[in-house]
């Protein structure tokens, strides 16, 4: 039995929820052609989409070490999504630039994450959402996190036909 005065695990919760979205993303993604999604396609593709990007770059955009990033790079390339190419300006700076395929796969994973966005803003109501939305912000500790979730965009303050719902921003 809990000693907690609040029984609630906002944690487990949201544990389970980003497990279940992840799963849902890689389900729909194998319908489209994509079978080997894996947690950090997402944030990589999409922010290759706007243009080449070096390992150090994509390390700081994934909050990961420049080995980390240098093993997703790799990984994307196994899969033929992405190539490297020194940069023109300082050849010691290795870029990662979106193959056609990797083009397709970005393009495919911001078409998927934009259903899923709408589906869930057609289960509640445009004030749960919004709620839902002001809990994740007020959860948000780390000081580089709470600034790139300054970029995303609140909820609509009123209510609005999941159709309407575009995709996300880049």
């Amino acid at each position: 039995m809990s000693t907690d005065a609040n029984p609630y695990r906002f944690g487990d919760l949201l544990a389970l929820a980003r497990q279940s979205w992840v799963r849902r993303m890689a389900a729909e993604l194998a319908d489209r052609g994509f079978a080997d999604y894996r947690r950090s396609d997402a944030a990589t593709l999409r922010r290759l989409r706007r243009g080449p990007a070096s390992v150090g770059e994509l390390g700081v955009h994934l909050g990961v070490t420049r080995q980390a990033a240098r093993k997703v790079m790799r990984g994307l390339a196994e899969r033929g999504y992405a190539s490297t190419r020194a940069d023109a300006d300082d050849a010691r700076k290795l870029n990662v630039i979106l193959t056609p395929a990797g083009r397709a796969y970005a393009d495919a994973i911001v078409e998927v994450i934009a259903g899923l966005n709408r589906a869930v803003a057609a289960r509640v109501g445009a004030d749960q959402l919004a709620a839902a939305d002001a809990v994740l912000r007020a959860s948000i500790e780390d000081e580089g996190v709470a600034r790139r979730a300054a970029y995303v965009s609140p909820p609509p303050a009123a209510p609005v036909d999941a159709d309407q719902l575009g995709p996300e921003p880049p």
